[in-house]
């Protein structure tokens, strides 16, 4: 119980205290924070790998509650989210280090990561709603980081996008209370939702998930710095979605078929658009903003199969996508920071200088594109045998075109960067702290995936 309320305060109260502390400390206080979230999230797994669930609940009036949940899925999200974001502010110490503004920077990132907390833990449907928009707010101010023109005009269009979907989803969950009485995820479990209601949750998880056809907005925030991109795209804001769909669509509530048929539609058109996309753009950040979109789509396509074993195979795509992802960011951030661009056409050759960021980039774009043995082969190989399997052929032939996309606009990514002529000035890698963080990212998709028996089995032991 304690555990459960420090992985929440700790986070959210710890971010006021980066503020008010001295600015030499704010830095340390900061990783220290998200170092003990993690931790606090940790502890809870002896009661999840024992199939048992912490709940606490204060109740306000029949449609409000601090109603929270530690279970597998809400413990799960708790510990890749806190433990991506730990490693984000170790890279961030050394990348904000030039920049005057980095307590504003420590402030909002913490409570973003806070935020995250109180949403995948809530139980009360308006509690994580709650969360869910101050996701937004922390997002907004940490987009338009820089305060330019083009900063501010992203951060806003990221704001109203999320704000509608989520006032779409929030219309959904006044139509849940009016029906059913209860706002109460444990009160509302098996109950049947009308198209209706289903399709405008999935309004607000479309828009959070910047899936098609809301998703322009997550492109446009590669303006913010790279800590925050990584924040957005591998560790919290993009993840927030995919949790929903699965607590709401694969736990709580029963749908009718035609809703998880959508869905399925809806991932696929994004997994081979933003793709697509990602094949003919220039820019570095906006490059790995599209292919977060088209992987965001293949997590949501698992989960709109809607069985247990396809939910276990959602969660380690979860967590293959979160590690690699940020790696690639990272990656980015570092070429970037050393060069002054994140136009590949102004880049080649950089591999002499920087072959440990060479490395970590082809560790984590490996994992994402599904080579094995990386942690990023096994969901996506279990996808295509799950629809091949359960008679979906077309399924199973769309994600294995997505996968090849990835290929090549990942590899289309490198060669521009690391082979050819060098075109630029470029100090070179092999003392920067942050390259050793996108190292450990990339190290670690590959170590988990040549022993992937142990994750999945560390998944089946707390969802059981």
């Amino acid at each position: 119980m304690n555990a459960l309320i420090l992985t929440i305060l700790v986070p959210i109260l710890g971010s006021f205290g980066v503020a008010i502390s001295p600015k030499r400390l704010q830095q340390g206080i900061a990783t220290s924070i998200l170092g003990l979230t993690f931790l606090s999230a940790i502890s809870i797994l002896p009661w999840t790998i024992r199939g048992q669930q912490i709940f606490f609940s204060r109740y306000f009036t029949d449609w409000f509650s601090l109603s929270l949940i530690a279970d597998g899925l809400s413990v799960f999200m708790a510990i890749v989210s806190s433990f991506v974001g730990l490693l984000i502010a170790f890279y961030s110490i050394d990348y904000m280090r030039h920049y005057e503004d980095k307590p504003r920077f420590f402030f909002w990132m913490v409570l973003f990561i806070g935020a995250m907390m109180g949403l995948v833990f809530s139980a009360n449907l308006i509690l994580l709603f709650c969360f869910w928009e101050l996701t937004s707010v922390c997002s907004w101010r940490l987009i338009g980081f820089y305060r330019q023109e083009k900063d501010t005009k992203a951060a806003d269009k990221a704001f109203l996008v999320t704000v509608f979907g989520a006032s779409l989803m929030l219309v959904g969950f006044v139509l849940i209370y009016l029906k059913f009485g209860s706002m109460e995820l444990n009160a509302l479990k098996g109950i049947s939702l009308t198209n209706l209601v289903a399709f405008l949750i999935l309004g607000g998880i479309v828009s959070k998930s910047a899936q098609l056809p809301l998703q322009s907005w997550l492109v446009d925030a590669g303006v913010a710095p790279t800590p925050v991109t990584a924040l957005l795209h591998a560790a919290v804001l993009v993840k927030i979605g995919i949790y929903v769909f699965a607590r709401l669509f694969n736990l709580t509530f029963v749908t009718e078929p035609v809703f998880l048929q959508v869905s399925v539609v809806l991932s696929l058109a994004t997994i081979i658009i933003a793709a697509g996309c990602a094949l003919v753009e220039n820019n570095m950040k906006r490059i790995l903003a599209y292919s977060t979109i088209s992987q965001l789509g293949y997590i949501l396509l698992i989960f709109a199969f809607n069985s247990p074993f396809s939910f276990k195979i959602g969660l380690i795509y979860i967590l293959a996508h979160s590690l690699a992802k940020a790696g690639l960011f990272l990656c980015a951030g570092i070429i970037e920071h050393k060069t002054g661009t994140k136009d590949i056409k102004q880049l080649g050759g950089l591999a002499s200088y920087m072959p440990y960021t060479k490395v970590a980039y082809l560790l984590c774009a490996f994992s994402i594109i599904g080579i094995p043995p990386f942690l990023g082969f096994w969901p996506k190989f279990m996808l295509v045998l799950l629809a091949l399997k359960s008679g979906q052929i077309l399924v199973g032939i769309l994600a294995i075109v997505g996968a090849l996309f990835t290929l090549f606009y990942l590899m289309r990514l490198f060669n521009a960067v690391f082979l050819g002529e060098t075109k630029i000035a470029v100090k070179e890698d092999r003392s920067s702290f942050m390259v050793w963080v996108v190292c450990i990212l990339g190290i670690i998709s590959l170590l988990l995936g040549v022993i992937f028996k142990l994750p999945f089995s560390f998944v089946e032991n707390i969802v059981r």
